[in-house]
């Protein structure tokens, strides 16, 4: 009988710490799994488990599903319960950059389906669960193991432009990609349905409560413990939460709760000072291979940018700051330019883009010309007399013709502008190439 009276308060503390940690990225994927699985009553619904959702259009300031949203590559999402059985992934040959990435529960990722990876050729892809022994029947292309349960797709898939017609043909595109269960794709009778799990109702203030341990042994259950997990996994037992969801705070004595709650708050601050020192996403995401143990940098990925592709596949970075210091940048107060000179055009093999997210929601913003975004496929772009780029980033359309082609609209207070690069260049990934300063004007 666990009794977490006798455990140290200072242990106590220190555990509800990391667990906080390491849990982040898993409740805020429960978040997000939770309006678009299980609540039929959310508009953000995608219909359950086992299909597709596809959202052709653009992205806008009222899509506020996760931050940092991008409209380059819109997306296709859905959700899988693996526990019964595998699923199979089937994609279309496409000429166009896509990517389909499998998220574990923790948005670690189990492997990618997509130009990059597997080429431009159709495919049907096996995805199993941590639990099948099975062998992959004949027709399959290539086999996705993941460590948990439930899995996620956040797809991606290019956009040419912003018409009608352009729109159209990602529609057809998207609706060739096809999620069928295992027992359908190879024609044998189906398995015994999975037990009805009793999904707890996400509420925003979980995460800063000692519900947030709640929430974690139920979701544990749905994650089979990794071997570097096992200390940690070891000390959640001794407070109750061992992944059969019947942790109950109220039956805590109140002094093993306070430290559970200090514990919490020291969470918090951490991933707080951490991501007032970041401004990249390197090492924030990737698979269990790549990641690793470094719960710190996953957490901070799915605060910054939840769902973010790994380097290899999409390198984000940013400006959080002005070349004078300003933190973070201000267009109430100043308005600012970016320029690429002609040799440090971003190097990317499929395509760029520079987006505009209003602070401290981390969301786009309105504007008079609807524009999000600038990258390489932005029509009407002057290039200044050298053949660099000059973008301007402020508030109001500026009055000059040139200046307003390259106009990228900020909000009237603090901002943030996040740079994607898919594909990019080796020089983005070792350094040699860094991006240019954010200068008031």
């Amino acid at each position: 009988m666990v009794n977490p009276a006798l455990v140290d308060p200072a242990t106590i503390r220190a555990t509800a710490a990391e667990a906080w940690v390491r849990g982040y990225p898993i409740l805020q994927n429960y978040r997000t799994l939770y309006a678009q699985a299980v609540d039929d009553a959310d508009p953000r619904y995608v219909g359950g488990f086992g299909v597709f959702r596809h959202y052709p259009q653009p992205f806008t300031p009222a899509n506020t599903d996760i931050v940092t949203p991008n409209n380059d590559t819109p997306y296709s999402w859905a959700w899988l319960d693996l526990r019964a059985e595998p699923w199979v992934v089937s994609v279309p040959a496409s000429d166009r950059y896509y990517v389909v990435p499998l998220h574990e529960l923790d948005t670690v990722y189990a492997g990618f389906i997509g130009t990059r990876v597997t080429g431009q050729e159709a495919g049907d892809y096996l995805v199993a669960g941590p639990d099948w022994q099975g062998e992959a029947p004949e027709g399959i292309k290539g086999v996705i193991r993941t460590a948990t349960r439930l899995i996620g797709i956040v797809g991606r898939t290019y956009l040419a432009g912003t018409s009608p017609e352009d729109v159209e043909e990602l529609e057809r595109i998207q609706r060739q990609y096809q999620l069928r269960p295992l027992h359908e794709y190879a024609g044998t009778p189906a398995p015994p349905p999975a037990p009805h799990p009793v999904w707890p109702v996400w509420r925003e203030e979980v995460m800063d409560s000692i519900e947030f341990l709640g929430f974690l042994d139920f979701l544990l259950g749905f994650f089979p413990a990794p071997p570097a997990e096992a200390d940690l996994r070891g000390r959640l037992t001794d407070l109750g939460v061992d992944g059969r969801g019947e942790f109950e705070p109220a039956a805590l004595p109140l002094e093993v709760r306070a430290e559970i709650e200090r514990g919490i708050a020291d969470g918090r601050a951490e991933l707080d000072r951490a991501a007032r020192e970041t401004s990249g996403s390197t090492g924030l995401f990737g698979t269990r291979e790549q990641v690793g143990t470094a719960y710190l940098k996953q957490a901070l990925g799915a605060m910054e940018g939840l769902y973010g592709l790994p380097v290899e596949e999409a390198w984000y970075s940013g400006w959080l700051a002005d070349s004078e210091g300003g933190r973070p940048p201000n267009a109430s107060n100043h308005d600012y330019m970016l320029r690429f000179a002609p040799d440090r055009l971003p190097p990317a093999r499929f395509f760029w883009s520079v987006t505009m997210y209003a602070l401290p929601e981390r969301l786009l913003v309105d504007n008079t010309l609807d524009r999000y975004s600038i990258g390489d496929r932005t029509p009407g772009l002057v290039r200044d007399a050298d053949g660099g780029l000059t973008l301007y980033v402020q508030h109001k359309r500026p009055a000059d013709a040139q200046h307003s082609a390259n106009w990228l609209p900020a909000p009237d207070g603090p901002f943030t502008v996040v740079i994607r690069l898919y594909g990019p260049d080796e020089s983005v990934l070792d350094g040699r190439w860094t991006l240019p300063p954010l200068t008031p004007r």
